[in-house]
Parts: structure tokens; C-alpha cells; sequence
């Protein structure tokens, strides 16, 4: 047990649960684990975030804790830990499918895994500890965060909805709002340790405001975020249709760091199957808002969440879904096939749809989707835009010499690697020439590179990562991406539960 152990966080679901992931790795370092090397073979302590909205989840986190066994059984002292939605929903039948486990805790006791772990070392046994209701608001905690120059900030927990196919209410517990005055401190100190893009995050964001008795709680925030000095960009997931009121609309138009984008979750286009999903909209509604999203933010980028399949859909709520996307033309679609969630009022509803139908719906579905979406794209060439440099985000940069970014709609443009330093977190301006149905490219020279306290902040990390002194860089601000947290809406509704 000698030296300092190692930990590796796995990661499955929602933004909410990558959030939880930064939370329980800034935990396992102010406790003196040390982040695993990248490709070791396995930590000290290897610990599982769990989804548990997909069918087949527990199996696959099954799967991996059984190739898992041999290796802890090789390796003395290693350790094991289970959290998040699977975990809550599941308790001790982990440890009784997967003895090897040494902690399984819940969605609303995160801040005790430390503890845990070292009761299950020094008792010799597993621990098995889930709170009924949340211990500790998640950002009192301590935090690593994946990006120095992005960040989540958490503004509740929670979920007072009802979705009959989804189970994170049960798991995740009422909603609980953070005070406005806690969330404005915390993105005032991010900004000031050069973070300058930040997203909201709640299961059901625009219903920030309920628990504390205030329903223009949320476009109050939003203005408020438009007064921090430094920060030049705010987004926010994700919001339901239900809250989404019209000074929302008005706050996202008139302040200026508030992006031009909408994760707007539809679900289905079908009054019926709304109604069957105890979804509390119709299709009028979420086409008006919409219409009012547009009017106020002409260049508005609007992306969505869709169920094929649900139990009951016939071929004509299917083709008011199809009607939907078209008057809708979203920039982006996040399309599932039902699947039986476990223990929610849709897995037991007569009707479910045979696989074959659901697939052949599906894939009309994704066509007419791909197809909106590079005629949406292409209306942005010729577009000059400002883009924040990401990380990591262009998978074959490396093979065409080009940088990948951000522009503030969040759309994905790959562009032209100047001849000058850039780093992720900096802000470069290009003109759109070619348009994908998943992206942009700027194959002309880049027409301006600001360097930025952004990319001061990634540039220090770094420099700390490899043990070498940073360079002197400018002062000014930047734009980071959304993530890691993950851009939107590449992980937008991981657990359909908006």
C-alpha cells in the first residue's frame, strides 16, 4: 500500500453525470489520489459513474466490473467503487452480482466516497451507502476540471417532471435550486482563474427558480452572467419546453454572452404520444417557441432530442414528428429508438413497437434530419465568424493541418493552421467556404488570431502537466469551447430525460 495510488473516474450518461465525474476526481485528489497516466493498465481505484437510462446498462456495467475481477484479483489493495443512477437504483444487488466491488454509493452522497474507500480497506469488506436525499449540493465539493478554460456550473438537481420513459427523477430526487448568489460566485472565481465560457446546468434548467419561489429566477441569471466582466460566453442545458417562458427568450437575445443556441428537447411531434409521455406541451406550443426563439435570434442554432418508437406511436404521430422537424429546421437532431427503460410507466405500456418498425422510422427520420441539416449549414458560408480554438475536437487535424473551433452558435468549423501560435481557449476569425451536413470548414488564410487569458489558463496547465515553465502570453480574454464539458449537444440529453 506504499507510494501514492492512482484513481481513473469511467464516465457513462448525461452532462449532469460528467459534472458528478469532475466532483469525484477533485474528491480523490484532496484526498491524495493522483490521476492514472493515460493507457495504464488499471488505477489504484477505479471507479464507475453510472448511467442507468439505457436498457441494457446494468449489463454493460457488469461486463466491464467482470473484466475488471482478474486484474483486482492480481493486484492487492486494488479497489473498486460504483456511483451514480445505477448505483441508486441497484444498492446491494452490485455487490451481490460483483462481490469484488468494494463501494457502491448513490446520486445524493458523492462527497463520501473517500470515506468509503478507506472503511472498505480497513473493515476488509464492501460498503454500501445510499442517501435518500442529497447530503451536500455537489459544487461545495471539491472539483477537477477536465478543461482550463470551459467549466460547468451546476444551478440545480434534480427534476420535478414526471416523463413516462424516464427513471432520473426517481434517482436523482426533486428538484433542488442553488441560490442565485452561490452560483454568480462560483463563475466569478472560474472567470478569474481564466475560465470564459460556462454552462449552466440542471436536469431541467429553465425551472431554475421553483424551489426558491421565483419563475424569472432563470432569465434573471442569465442577465446577471451577462455582467461578469471576462466572461464572453454562457450556455445552458438543458431546458424543457414546458418553463421555456418569454423573458428567457428576451434575456438569451439581449445579452450579448449569451450564444445563439437552443437545445430544445421535442421528444415526439405527436400531441398523443406527448400526452402518452406525460410530456406537458403540445406540438403548437414547441413550434411557437420556436417561431419566438428565431424572431428574437435570427442566426439561432436549435438542436433537439428525439424518441422513435415510443409505445403506442402510430405511422401518423410518426409523420406529425417528420412535419415537426421540417417546420422546425434544427441545425442538429439527437434521435433514439425507444428502448425499455427499467422501472418507468413506459416499459409496462401496452403497444411497444417491433424493432423493425422502429428502425425504418428511425432511419427516415436521420435522412430527412442530415438533409436540414447541411441546407442549414450552407447557408453559413461566406459567413465571417469568430471561433473559439478546441481541444481535441477535429479527429483528423492532425492528417489536413488544420485547427478545430467553435463558433458561437456552437457550430463545429475545422479551419486553415495559421502560421502563428495558437492555442485551445484562443479566438480566431474566419470566413466560412464550405459547409458539411456535421460541420464547417475555412480553407482560406485565417484573418485574425487573438490570444487570450483563455489560452494563458490551458497553456499554464499544460505547462504544469509536463513539469516546464509557461510563456508569457497575452492578457486578453478568450472564448473556450463547451467542453470537456462535452461541446453541445454532442452529449445533449444523454439520459432523454428532458
Amino acid at each position: 500500500m506504499g507510494g501514492t495510488r492512482t484513481y481513473e473516474v469511467r464516465t457513462y450518461g448525461c452532462q449532469m453525470n460528467v459534472h458528478d465525474s469532475e466532483r469525484l476526481a477533485g474528491l480523490l485528489e484532496d484526498a491524495g489520489y493522483v490521476r492514472a497516466p493515460e493507457g495504464a493498465d488499471a488505477a489504484d481505484v477505479v471507479v464507475f459513474n453510472t448511467c442507468a437510462v439505457r436498457e441494457n446498462a446494468d449489463n454493460k456495467l457488469y461486463g466491464n466490473l467482470g473484466h475488471l475481477a482478474p486484474k483486482k484479483a492480481a493486484r492487492p489493495g486494488m479497489q473498486i467503487a460504483v456511483g451514480g443512477c445505477l448505483a441508486q437504483k441497484d444498492r446491494d444487488t452490485i455487490v451481490k452480482k460483483a462481490p469484488w466491488v468494494d463501494v457502491v454509493f448513490g446520486t445524493h452522497n458523492i462527497g463520501k466516497l473517500p470515506v468509503l474507500l478507506e472503511r472498505a480497506r480497513v473493515q476488509e469488506e464492501a460498503q454500501v451507502e445510499i442517501a435518500e436525499s442529497l447530503e451536500a449540493f455537489p459544487s461545495t465539493l471539491p472539483t477537477r476540471r477536465e478543461s482550463a478554460y470551459a467549466a460547468w456550473v451546476s444551478i440545480s438537481v434534480g427534476c420535478n417532471n414526471t416523463c413516462t420513459f424516464c427513471i432520473v427523477p426517481a434517482l436523482r430526487g426533486k428538484e433542488k435550486d442553488r441560490r442565485p448568489g452561490d452560483i454568480l460566485a462560483e463563475i466569478e472565481t472560474l472567470v478569474a482563474e481564466g475560465v470564459s465560457e460556462i454552462t449552466l446546468l440542471g436536469q431541467n434548467v429553465n425551472a431554475y427558480g421553483s424551489d426558491i419561489g421565483d419563475r424569472e429566477a432563470f432569465s434573471k441569471l442569465l442577465r446577471a452572467c451577462g455582467k461578469i466582466e471576462g466572461l464572453e460566453r454562457v450556455r445552458f442545458t438543458s431546458p424543457h419546453p414546458r418553463d421555456f417562458t418569454d423573458d428567457v427568450i428576451a434575456a438569451m437575445a439581449e445579452t450579448p454572452n449569451v450564444m445563439p443556441q437552443l437545445h430544445m428537447p421535442l421528444q415526439s411531434g405527436s400531441d398523443t404520444v406527448l400526452k402518452a409521455m406525460r410530456r406537458s406541451y403540445r406540438q403548437e406550443r414547441y413550434l411557437g417557441i420556436i417561431e419566438k426563439v428565431r424572431a428574437a435570434i435570427p442566426h439561432a442554432a436549435i438542436s433537439t432530442d428525439i424518441i422513435v418508437g415510443f409505445p403506442g406511436e402510430t405511422d401518423e404521430d410518426f409523420e406529425q414528428t417528420l412535419h415537426v422537424v421540417r417546420e422546425a429546421r434544427f441545425a442538429q437532431a439527437f434521435t433514439f429508438q425507444y428502448s425499455k427503460r427499467p422501472g418507468t410507466p413506459a416499459a409496462e405500456m401496452d403497444g411497444q413497437i417491433p424493432k423493425k418498425v422502429v428502425q425504418e422510422r428511425y432511419e427516415r427520420l436521420v435522412a430527412l434530419q442530415e438533409e436540414i441539416s447541411w441546407e442549414e449549414n450552407k447557408k453559413q458560408v461566406g459567413r465571417t465568424l469568430e471561433l473559439m480554438v478546441a481541444e481535441g475536437e477535429g479527429r483528423k487535424d492532425d492528417t489536413t493541418h488544420r485547427l478545430s473551433g467553435r463558433a458561437p452558435d456552437n457550430r463545429l468549423v475545422h479551419f486553415t493552421k495559421p502560421d502563428q501560435d495558437v492555442r485551445p481557449g484562443d479566438v480566431v476569425t474566419v470566413e466560412i467556404t464550405y459547409a458539411a451536413p456535421h460541420h464547417l470548414l475555412a480553407e482560406g488564410p485565417v484573418l485574425e488570431v487573438r490570444r487570450t487569458r483563455a489560452g494563458d489558463a490551458w497553456e499554464k496547465r499544460n505547462a504544469e502537466k509536463e513539469g516546464k515553465p509557461a510563456q508569457s502570453a497575452g492578457v486578453l480574454l478568450g472564448l473556450p469551447k463547451i467542453g470537456v464539458p462535452e461541446p453541445l449537444p454532442v452529449a445533449a440529453s444523454g439520459c432523454g430525460c428532458d
